[in-house]
């Protein structure tokens, strides 16, 4: 069975990730329950709730699923060598020990958290080297996409490593920064990239087109101004994140519709690709009316919460981590490109789950309840295809070939 778990890095990207998705959103409801439900058994964590949710996601959750598909499509990508098991098993192995260690953090001290934090770290080094050896080694062409996901990674790990100074130091600002950097700088400037590659590729394969127009100017514009977003929210100018948010929203939406939105229902498992991508635009709406109201409003209060960020969260990219992962394991376990309709029902749920949490914000609603409903709708959406999926990375391949 280990022969076969470490045959190939989404294998052991891709359980971890599952995993981690499993036991963050466990706990997650854990904490709403005594937040909300029995305040009398509330526990007093050695970090506050919100910043280890961020940590949880942002930095022990995603990045398993991005290491997993990057470090098997960087070397297809450049005509490249398969990356060794030498160089993702240590990185994995950091990185899952790390997540572990955290959750053990919680109970036992600051002082484990900090190790955990370092132990990921570490891991995060290992398999960014991966890709850079894959960038370098491979003969000249394009690589603008892997050039921006591999300094896009960098900006994770540097992101990681002011959470780091955080827990050391209590110094208010290195969480600030860490955050930004990594929801900005990091993790939808990789969702952007990917599917740039990738999404026009797969509706070309999936419905037989000849050609699906993939511009370069709404990638750039998504990237700069992400960062910008990332930047604006840095400084406290929540007013005038709309100079980066509509622009964004415009450039993915544009994207959305020159890639095929509507035909992409013709194919289940594409179609979940598309609706993953236009929840950026969406998000990135909400993100730039909610700014403009701050600014009619001299900066007094927000409509809308964290809608917005859940909106791009939890619809955009819990959609195209689902998505993408399905993707992945299917044709990388020999398994037809095929989803069932309880694969198709548990996709459609997490919408429900998506539009839940931004109604908790957005009507005059129970907010607890409706975040209680959104974490279970996510479990009963998760758990139905980890139970499914998760064998796929110790067995065999289906169709008896390598990998």
């Amino acid at each position: 069975m280990l022969k076969h778990f470490i045959a190939a890095p989404h294998r052991v990207m891709f359980f971890g990730g599952a995993v981690q998705t499993l036991l963050v959103m466990l706990w997650w409801l854990f904490e709403l329950t005594t937040r909300y439900i029995f305040p009398e058994h509330m526990i007093a964590w050695p970090l506050f709730a919100t910043a280890i949710h961020s940590w949880l996601l942002l930095f022990g959750m995603l990045p398993f699923f991005f290491f997993g598909f990057l470090m098997t499509t960087f070397p297809r990508w450049m005509g490249g060598d398969e990356i060794p098991a030498q160089r993702f098993v240590p990185a994995f192995v950091l990185m899952f020990a790390g997540v572990l260690l955290f959750y053990a953090g919680l109970f036992i001290g600051k002082t484990l958290l900090v190790v955990a934090s370092a132990s990921v770290l570490a891991g995060w080094a290992v398999g960014v080297y991966a890709l850079l050896r894959v960038l370098l080694d491979t003969r000249p062409g394009d690589k603008r996409h892997t050039v921006i996901l591999f300094i896009a990674f960098s900006t994770g790990w540097l992101a990681l490593a002011s959470f780091l100074l955080w827990q050391s130091s209590d110094d208010h600002f290195w969480l600030q920064l860490s955050l930004r950097a990594a929801l900005w700088g990091f993790v939808l400037p990789v969702f952007a990239t990917v599917a740039h590659r990738m999404i026009p590729f797969f509706t070309s394969s999936a419905l037989k087109q000849q050609e699906v127009p993939r511009p370069f100017w709404p990638w750039w514009t998504i990237l700069g101004m992400s960062v910008a977003h990332g930047v604006l929210e840095l400084l406290g100018m929540s007013s005038w994140l709309w100079l980066a948010d509509l622009p964004l929203a415009v450039s993915a939406l544009t994207l959305s519709y020159l890639w095929g939105f509507r035909q992409s229902f013709q194919n289940p498992l594409l179609a979940v690709l598309h609706v993953g991508f236009a929840w950026l635009g969406i998000a990135m709406l909400l993100f730039a009316v909610q700014s403009l109201w701050l600014l009619a409003h001299h900066g007094t209060g927000f409509i809308w919460g964290q809608a917005p960020l859940h909106a791009l969260t939890i619809g955009c990219y819990a959609t195209l981590v689902i998505g993408m992962g399905t993707r992945v394991t299917l044709g990388h376990s020999g398994l037809p490109f095929v989803i069932d309709t309880p694969v198709k029902l548990m996709f459609i749920g997490m919408q429900g789950v998506a539009l839940t949490r931004i109604a908790a914000d957005m009507l005059p609603v129970d907010s607890g309840t409706f975040y209680l409903i959104a974490v279970l709708g996510w479990l009963a959406c998760f758990v139905p295809w980890a139970w499914r999926y998760l064998p796929a990375y110790w067995r065999p391949r289906a169709d008896g070939q390598p990998g």
